[in-house]
Order: C-alpha cells, then structure tokens, then sequence
C-alpha cells in the first residue's frame, strides 16, 4: 500500500487550496471549483475565503460572479449548511445531499405545525405554492414581503406549550428554508454589504435558467466524492461521511463508484483517486490568514496532521472554528478585527523572522482590503472573543 505521509498532505493542501502566493487563483469560480464548496453560514467567509487565495481580489469580482455572471450559486448542503457551490456542481450537491435534508426538514416541520395545530402536510403544501406564486409575480423578495401575499407565511407556531422549553418560532424562516433545500427558491443579493445575512429571494428557475436539472443520486454522490477526494485527498472515510452527511453505507458506495485506492497515512487508512499517487513538489512555507468556517479547516473530521497541539482553542462547543492563521499547509495560530478595525493575532509558536514577516504582512494586507467593513463572525469562540476584545 503507498504511504502519503503528513507533510506530503500539507503539501497538497498548500497547492490545491491556494495557501501560497504561487499557488493562488485568479477567479472565485476557480477557487470555490478547487475547494468543492465554500462554506457560506457566515456570509463574510465567503469573501474572505476567496480573498485569502486570489492574486488580484476584489468585492466587485466576487459580487459578480455570485449575482451577475451567478457563476457561484448559494445553497443548502452538506450537514444541512448553506455553501456557495460552482453553478455546475450546485445539481450535484442538490441531488447528493440537499435532497435527502429537505425531506428529512420536511417531515420535522409538519410535526411542528401539527403540534402548534395549524394543519398536517397538505396544509404545508398549500403554504409553500402560494409563496412560490408570489415570489414568482414579484420576481424577487425579502421574507417580509412575501408575508404580505401569503399571511399564513408569518404564522408563529408555538411549541411545547406550557413546558418549560416552550418556544414559539416563526414560520417564515423555516419554510423559506425549505423550500430552498429542495431546490425552489435560491439566495441572491444581501441588503447591504458583503458581510449582510438578509438574502432576497428569487425562484430557482429564474435565477438558474431552468433550474435546477434533475440527478439520480447514487451517481451525484458519487461525483461529489471525486470532488472530494481531488481537492482534499488523501482523506479517511470518517472524513468523507463527516463532511458530506452521509451514511457509512453511501459513503463505501460512492469510494468504490469512483474507484479510490487506498493509501496508508501512518495513522490509519485514506483513500485517493486512482491517477492521484503522484507526490506532490512542496512550495516554500508561506503564511496564509483564513476566516471562520473555512472549507480548509473544514475539510476534514481527523485534523490531527494540520492542526497540531492547540487545534481544541480553535473551535466552539459545536465544532466551529474561529479564524486561523497558517504556515506550510499547518495551522500556527489564529487573528480577529477588533471593533476599531485593527486585525490582531497571536501564534501558537515560534516560527522564526520570516515567517513573522509574512504574517505582518498578510495582516496589513488584509486591513487595507477590509476597509471600514466589520467582521463579527457569526460564531464566536472563546479565543476569538479574547483577541477581538479592546
């Protein structure tokens, strides 16, 4: 069995991901192709994920390509996460994992809704086709509006009345959410700036000449594996089902459609693309800063071989990173904006002068592309609140 030690993954990972001023991309379709998908809870993530890999980044550029050229599509999917996918992969992910998330959705919000005793499926049914019909007279949407023409949108259920952990939610939101998992309606452009999270809405099929086109789902499944396994293998199956959501059994399914052979990573056993063996020509070390939620420190579920000894710092309790500094494909640090729009840092260790050089200068660089803009992000770790602090 060939054996792909960690520094020839940090290598890979250095190149495939854009990590180094060599290595870095020229457009945001083709660093969001290179990474699969880029993780978009955070709206912010997107942008500075995408500038942290390109040679001449801007916020027009990116803009463009998500609401003009709508080369990147915003949508629903792996682990039920809203990603910024590729125009030709967003079927791809449509059929391999939003699908089977919005009937899962599905069946949770009709046992709400009975609950709360405002009707059953049809009843949901009916909801979700006079809000399409809506939105398609209107063209486009904000969820506010769309309650305007179908009332019962802005119902608020209540759940697990007279409990303690009674909670009324709103029924907007998670019909809009669904109906975006099954591929109806799609996110455009925020109100405001690139950091904003309130999307309008527009039908699928007008954003998308067509929409969506249908996939069966074992071969979608499988294609998002070999996406997979291009831009971040060698990885273990436990990575594969981690970050796709999937079951062990569609996980083996989809290794062997794609013929993955196995490799020995000296901690257990991975999987690469059959032409993928080729060891991967290092590039010098070089400093890269990633946002929270970045697909790289995403991209697996054993992370021991790039995050070191303080990987745990990074995260929240629910798994969520904070924004990370890096050097030669590792994970040395983390950094924050303060609310006076300083970018701070600290490293886990000393890298020596050159590296200390190149994270200054990263660090100005990013403070001048980020201007008077704030980035909170969404999730706040622990460490993130203590740089972040004044």
């Amino acid at each position: 069995m060939r054996t792909i030690t960690a520094a020839q993954r940090r290598a890979r990972l250095v190149r495939r991901h854009h990590l180094a001023p060599a290595a870095r991309a020229g457009s945001a379709l083709e660093v969001a192709s290179d990474l699969v998908a880029l993780h978009s809870t955070d709206p912010a993530s997107v942008f500075l994920s995408a500038w942290a890999r390109l040679r001449q980044p801007t916020v027009a550029a990116i803009e463009a390509a998500l609401y003009e050229d709508r080369q990147l599509v915003r949508m629903l999917g792996m682990r039920r996460t809203v990603f910024v996918v590729p125009r030709e992969v967003a079927p791809v992910v449509q059929a391999a994992c939003a699908r089977a998330i919005a009937a899962d959705q599905r069946q949770r919000l009709v046992a709400f809704i009975a609950e709360a005793g405002h009707g059953d499926a049809r009843w949901l049914e009916d909801v979700e086709t006079g809000t399409l019909r809506a939105l398609i007279a209107r063209g486009s949407a904000y969820g506010g509006e769309l309650v305007k023409d179908e009332p019962r949108l802005g119902e608020r259920l209540v759940l697990a009345g007279g409990k303690k952990y009674e909670a009324a939610v709103n029924l907007t939101s998670r019909v809009l959410f669904l109906m975006a998992a099954d591929g109806l309606i799609v996110r455009g452009r925020p109100r405001g700036s690139w950091v904003s999270s309130q999307f309008r809405w527009y039908p699928m099929k007008s954003w998308l000449t067509g929409g969506l086109c249908e996939q069966p789902v074992e071969a979608a499944q499988a294609e998002l594996a070999r996406r997979w396994l291009a831009g971040y293998g060698p990885g273990t199956a436990a990575d594969l089902r981690w970050w796709t959501g999937w079951s062990a059994r569609d996980t083996q399914r989809a290794l062997g459609a794609v013929g993955a052979l196995e490799v020995d990573l000296g901690e257990g056993t991975g999987w690469v693309l059959p032409d993928d063996l080729e060891e991967e020509p290092p590039l010098d070390p070089a400093v890269a800063l990633l946002p929270a939620l970045d697909p790289t420190i995403m991209g697996w579920t054993q992370r021991d071989w790039y995050l070191g000894t303080q990987g745990k710092s990074l995260f929240d309790r629910s798994g969520n990173p904070c924004a990370t500094v890096w050097w030669g494909g590792r994970v040395v640090g983390a950094w924050a904006q303060r609310n006076d729009g300083e970018i701070v840092h600290r490293l886990f260790e000393d890298l020596g002068a050159e590296a200390g050089r190149q994270v200054e200068q990263e660090t100005a660089r990013l403070r001048e592309w980020i201007g008077d803009v704030r980035v909170t992000p969404r999730f706040r770790t622990p460490l993130e609140k203590e740089l972040s602090a004044a």
